[in-house]
């Protein structure tokens, strides 16, 4: 390999692409924008669950109750009640997403030693998850209700005055669960893998349908040179990209960055290696613009949003789709990037992820390079 030929590859290469308007555009200002929109769109957080309040016990006890779910910034009392006949009509409605239901001797109840209190919050399950952490929230807030006792100003009960077990929770990494602590670097995974597999998947295509490919055959510059040559401005647009979009993270939704930089800069190299040598391969393959791009996109976004890790848990996955995760390059860098904001490790911690990467770049590169041919169809 000689590099002179590589250096004049790699500068024919930015030539082009800086005089072509929608790749620079589609390079630098996409993937900023990608993480601003989903940034902000994408969020598991869930606030102001809106619930309506049957009390029919109507006691300073229940309205206590009652107080500690909206006193909380997770629920938000819409409606009071006053017949059980409509607690069907709301949730069907959609007029809340539950109803908390206080059966007359609350008070009596809560106040006796053998007999527990209860209280029935329905909930609407079409939508599962908000259902399932509401009812997380619920559970803790009537918990914790019920350990301080009687909050019109009684004393507690000795059933509640000595638990027989407590258990105390601190979060490590993520101390406030803000879901776009998580989102955010697993963004930046998601988005480099489209937007390399894409950048690049016009490189050798544009040749073909401008006729240049006659030029470039009469020269010496082997295979692997022209391959390397063209992923070379890419690399450092891709690394541009990951430094801009790590930067908004910090400064625009305030994600932390507690590991090293240069670790993340060195797997972002390994990866984006092998993002860009599967969108020159996708571009020698198929010599059309318009169907590389598509082809990219098949194999780039759908793969990296659903089977990375970055919305699902992979665990949670069947079987079989657990195993195809593995084929999946996103769902190492996925790793690397939230190991790296949230948790701070290193290297002795990422090296399964560092190898796995280093393989898919040798794999794309060796890809590339097998199916470009220079020579012109006879």
């Amino acid at each position: 390999m000689d590099p002179v030929r590589l250096l004049a590859m790699a500068h024919k290469e930015w030539i082009q692409l800086r005089r072509d308007r929608r790749s620079m555009i589609l390079a630098f200002a996409l993937p900023l924008l990608l993480l601003l929109f989903f940034g902000y769109a994408i969020t598991w957080d869930v606030k102001d669950i809106r619930i309506a309040v049957l009390d029919d016990d109507r006691t300073p006890e229940s309205r206590g109750l009652v107080t500690a779910f909206t006193s909380s910034r997770y629920f938000t009392v819409v409606e009071w009640l006053d017949s059980p006949a409509r607690v069907h009509d709301r949730l069907t409605a959609g007029a809340a997403l539950g109803v908390l239901i206080i059966p007359p001797g609350f008070a009596r109840d809560l106040g006796a030693e053998r007999r527990p209190a209860q209280v029935q919050l329905l909930l609407d399950g079409s939508d599962a998850n908000t259902a399932t952490i509401a009812l997380n929230y619920a559970d803790a807030i009537v918990a914790r209700h019920g350990a301080r006792g009687d909050p019109a100003g009684g004393e507690p009960s000795a059933r509640r005055r000595a638990p027989p077990l407590t258990l105390q929770t601190r979060i490590w990494y993520n101390p406030n669960l803000e879901s776009r602590h998580m989102i955010v670097p697993g963004l930046i995974a998601v988005i480099m893998s489209i937007i390399a597999a894409m950048l690049t998947a016009l490189t050798i295509a544009r040749e073909w349908e401008r006729g240049s490919m006659e030029q470039l055959a009469a020269t010496p510059v082997g295979r692997f040179e022209v391959v390397l040559g063209k992923l070379l401005p890419y690399l450092v647009i891709g690394l541009i990209d990951v430094a801009l979009t790590v930067l908004a993270g910090m400064l625009i939704f305030g994600t932390p960055l507690n590991g090293s930089m240069m670790l993340l800069a060195a797997m972002t190299l390994l990866f984006l290696i092998g993002a860009l040598g599967l969108g020159i391969f996708i571009s020698a393959a198929v010599k059309s613009q318009v169907l590389a791009t598509q082809v990219a996109m098949l194999s780039t976004y759908l793969p990296a949003v659903l089977l990375s890790g970055f919305l699902f848990d992979i665990a949670s996955m069947p079987p079989v789709l657990e195993g195809v995760t593995y084929l999946i390059p996103a769902r190492y860098f996925v790793t690397v990037t939230r190991g790296i904001f949230l948790k701070g490790v290193d290297v002795t911690v990422l090296w399964p992820q560092a190898a796995l990467m280093l393989g898919y770049a040798a794999l794309g590169l060796g890809l590339a390079t097998g199916v470009f041919r220079k020579e012109l169809d006879a």
